[in-house]
Formats: C-alpha cells, structure tokens, sequence
C-alpha cells in the first residue's frame, strides 16, 4: 500500500530566518488515500512573542504556547521524523511548511527533508483550476468539505481538510469507487476460497418428513424405475 502523510503547520510568521518560528505541527497518515487513524500532534513553544496578526489567523497565544514542547526537544523531533518515515509529505503551499520544518531540522544539526519529496496540493490544483482561487477554503468549498469545524486556522484541522482536499484532486469519488470494489472484490475472492475448502463437516438434516421419502421412494421405484441417481442419495 502507498504510505503517505499530509501536514500542516502554524507558525509566528512567514520568515524562519527572521526568527518566526514553528507553534503547531500535525501530520497524519493516510494510505491509498485513505486516513488510517493514525497522526502525529503537537503544539510547540516559539520562545518568542506572538504578533497579534499571526495569533488572529490560529488563535495560539504566547500565554497558551508557554511551557509546551520545544521543537530542539529530542521526543518531539525525533518522534516527528519517526513518524515520517521516507514518506512522501503532502501540503499545501508546500514550500511554506518546508522552510519551516527544514529550518528547524538544519537547526539541530539533522538533514532536512528533501524537495523531492513534497507533494504540493496547491500546485496541484493551479494545474487543475488553472486562474482560480485555490486556498484551502476555496477548494473545501469547491469539493463541499463541511468547514463547519473550524473556526480558525490549526494544523490538526487544516491537515483533516487537506487530506479530504487530496482526495478529490487525486480523483474524489471515482477513486474511492475504485478502492472500494478493489476490496469488495478481495473479500468475494476470500469467501469463496472458503467456501471451497472441503466438504461439510457435519451434513444438513433433512427437511423433508419419513412419510414424504417414503412416497417419493415408492415413486422412484414404481414410476422412474430407476435408483441409479435418486437413489444414491438416500431420498
């Protein structure tokens, strides 16, 4: 199966290297395009003030940030990349959460995550939806995501969306058709290899009454005249 994870970030800003720094982190897995339950959360302490204008698009305050994880902190990066794996990673603007994560990876001295490895949903749906507007909000909107959930921007959120977002541009409903008949079709192959796995253990009782297979027994005799077939089976 093809191991994917979709992550977002929110950050202090747009510019790492004029010392914005990561506050949220999601990741989530999903397989064949579909999310297998399984994620990876966390909410990091900046060290830093929070603008106002960043804090008005997530909500983070440097009070609610204060005493959370550090990115340096071994448990969250390392948990971060084991999570990862060799993965591809889908975001949207992808070189945005790029640089972020990157930065803070080369920052500790560990390897960044390679370009080639990012799948860039807003990229995609430029090639889609070419002279449209293709944020997150207009393609939910396109695709009828419900954003009833979300009041404000977050990465746990945004990541929800997005993998319902990458979805659709990889083929929406088609594809789940397709995945699901491919597993309807697996299942069907089981049962029936099941089924032809030997003979009944323990035979059926008979329906039918001793007076019922006497007559019909008289019948094979007298009127068929002939056991070879109906008899065998003791009728």
């Amino acid at each position: 199966m093809a191991r994917e994870i979709v992550l977002d970030t929110e950050t202090t800003g747009f510019e790492p290297h004029l010392g914005h720094k990561l506050v949220e982190l999601a990741c989530l897995e999903i397989e064949d395009y579909l999310p297998t339950g399984r994620s990876f959360h966390v909410y990091i302490d900046p060290e830093r003030d929070m603008p106002p204008e960043a804090e008005k698009v997530h909500g983070l305050s440097a009070a609610f940030l204060r005493g959370k994880p550090k990115f340096r902190d071994k448990e969250i990066h390392q948990e971060f990349l084991d999570f990862v794996g060799d993965a591809p990673i889908i975001a949207h603007n992808a070189t945005f959460d790029r640089t972020f994560v990157n930065y803070e990876l080369e920052g500790l001295g560990l390897a960044g995550i390679p370009e080639e490895r990012w799948i860039d949903t807003l990229a995609l749906a430029r090639k889609r939806f070419p002279g449209m507007h293709n944020s997150l909000d207009a393609l939910c909107k396109r695709f009828k995501i419900s954003l009833s959930e979300r009041e404000k921007h977050g990465a746990l959120i945004d990541a929800r969306l997005l993998a319902a977002v990458y979805l659709e541009l990889k083929g929406g409903r088609a594809l789940t058709l397709e995945l699901t008949t491919r597993e309807m079709t697996a299942h069907a192959v089981a049962v029936a290899k099941a089924a032809a796995y030997g003979a009944r253990p323990r035979p059926l009782p008979f329906r039918s009454t001793d007076a019922e297979r006497e007559l019909h027994a008289k019948f094979v005799r007298e009127v068929v005249k002939s056991e070879e077939l109906w008899g065998k089976f003791g009728l």
